[in-house]
């Protein structure tokens, strides 16, 4: 400290003029020495000082246009993205509930899809069945009838001789000759 009183000092033993002195001594300064001071600093200073302040008044308020700018287009931006996301999310609830609709309407189909295949698989079994069941009835139908007649048949040549045979011919010729003059009636 005592290096800068010093040079203040120093600068207060130059030779001036000889009417005009500054005391720079400031415990001993009077208040004209300090109004001077004051006066010239107020004077040169104020320019400066105005253009300073101007300066940073500018910047102060070119930054508050920025911020408002920056913050209406954050706004703009915020109301957009709300919009999109209610829109997305209208259409998320529409895909959930057509989503839900086309599940359960495919989920019915298929078991329609399912009861219509059963119930034609058991109406083929029916008809499956039942068609099993006749040609087996046939065959032992045709097997009883082979063996009936096989049996009459051996029945017929261990009982018919020639003698019998000669009546049986007889007979039926005779059966036949009465029904043919009634024939020969209903064609007349």
């Amino acid at each position: 400290m005592k290096i800068i009183t010093d040079s203040f000092v120093s600068l207060g033993h130059w030779s001036s003029a000889g009417s005009f002195e500054l005391n720079t001594d400031i415990l001993a300064t009077n208040p004209i020495n300090l109004s001077v001071v004051l006066g010239v600093l107020i004077f040169f200073g104020k320019g400066v000082l105005n253009d300073l302040l101007d300066k940073r008044k500018q910047r102060i308020l070119s930054t508050i246009r920025n911020s408002e700018e920056f913050r209406r287009g954050a706004i703009e931006q915020l109301e957009r993205a709300r919009a999109r996301l209610h829109k997305v999310e209208i259409e998320a609830d529409e895909y959930r509930i057509n989503g839900y609709s086309d599940i359960e309407q495919q989920k019915v189909n298929l078991i329609n899809v399912a009861c219509n295949s059963l119930e034609r698989f058991k109406n083929e079994k029916k008809e499956t069945l039942f068609f099993k069941q006749k040609r087996a009835i046939n065959q032992v139908q045709q097997q009883v009838f082979q063996q009936a007649l096989q049996r009459a048949l051996g029945t017929l040549n261990r009982c018919f001789n020639s003698e019998l045979h000669f009546r049986t011919i007889s007979a039926n010729i005779r059966t036949i000759s009465a029904w043919y003059p009634r024939i020969r009636r209903r064609n007349n």
